[in-house]
């Protein structure tokens, strides 16, 4: 009998750190999402598997679990496996948590270390006997289950849904306004089944605000640039300005220099705990010159630009 060895799904050395193991998850999650290949059975799988095993090796006290089992496990199988037999040393690691011996060693105990969906328990028919131990079975909680989701920056202001696969069940999740990269959303029950009665785990959504080509976002603000000609950057007059609710007009007085910034109150992105109430827009002025300059113009303006040199002259 094999278990899955979660360091190759996410295809780091056991070694990894946790950072590595986050962007290995990231990585592959992203290349497999249901969303980024819709039908392909081949890659659902393959999005389950990867989020099973970033569900351990994502969590430190589960992953030093895991690794003890593992080991142990690996240990096993190079003695003989089933014939050999196998003792569990009893007591607890460094850091408390338990390890089990042969004499209470269960499917109820492996669920409490993994939760609901763990492929360990299917271990014991090899390592036991077909049966496994014989004691009444204790209600254990499920798993709580954790998915990275990607939207977009509008669907940051306005809220969106998504529909989550955890093991056999699809769920469709809402997604509040005002999420932002890292934001946790807690679904309350929707995580693993729980074992011999107990509760549900829960599920957490880790949302990633994809970036934008116009937009940057800083916290519940937006910064953006708005592009205005010479002219009018002399002697006033109006621009227009992309925000992520349409256009808006906005008055630019006389004398206005290159990079100078506007604000723009309640035009930039929800807060999450309280999506009537946004944060502003700062528009900085970008200079550009019209493309349809004539010769006339041209020669306009080089007569000023000499005038102003002689009066810088005769100071």
């Amino acid at each position: 009998m094999e278990i899955r060895d979660y360091y190759a799904e996410l295809g780091v050395k056991p070694d990894a750190g946790d950072k590595a193991i986050k962007q290995a998850y990231r990585k592959l999650a992203r290349e497999n999402h249901p969303d980024v290949k819709p039908g392909d059975q081949q890659a659902e799988a393959r999005f389950k598997a990867i989020n099973e095993a970033y569900q351990t090796l994502g969590d430190p006290e589960k992953r030093k679990q895991y690794d003890t089992l593992r080991r142990q496990y690996r240990q096993w199988q190079h003695n003989g496996g089933a014939n050999a037999g196998y003792g569990w040393p009893n007591g607890a690691d460094g850091a408390g948590s338990r390890v089990y011996s042969t004499g209470n060693l269960s499917p109820e105990d492996l669920e409490e270390l993994f939760g609901g969906g763990a492929p360990f328990a299917d271990i014991f028919g090899s390592m036991f006997g077909q049966g496994g131990p014989t004691a009444e079975p204790r209600p254990h909680r499920g798993r709580d289950v954790e998915t990275l989701v990607e939207v977009t920056l509008e669907e940051a202001l306005h809220g969106t849904s998504r529909m989550i696969h955890v093991g056999e069940q699809r769920i469709e999740a809402r997604i509040p306004p005002g999420v932002q990269t890292n934001s946790r959303i807690r679904l309350s029950g929707r995580g693993r089944p729980g074992l011999a009665g107990g509760l549900a785990g829960d599920l957490y959504l880790v949302i990633e605000v994809l970036p934008h080509p116009q937009f940057v976002r800083e916290s519940h603000d937006l910064h953006t640039e708005v592009p205005v000609d010479i002219y009018t950057a002399a002697i006033g007059g109006e621009a227009r300005v992309q925000t992520l609710d349409g256009t808006v007009k906005l008055k630019i007085p006389p004398r206005t220099q290159a990079d100078k910034i506007f604000r723009l109150r309640k035009k930039g992105m929800p807060r999450l705990d309280n999506p009537a109430e946004r944060g502003d827009l700062y528009a900085r002025v970008k200079l550009v010159l019209p493309d349809d300059l004539n010769d006339n113009e041209l020669d306009t303006l080089r007569d000023l630009a000499q005038s102003r040199q002689y009066s810088y002259a005769q100071v």
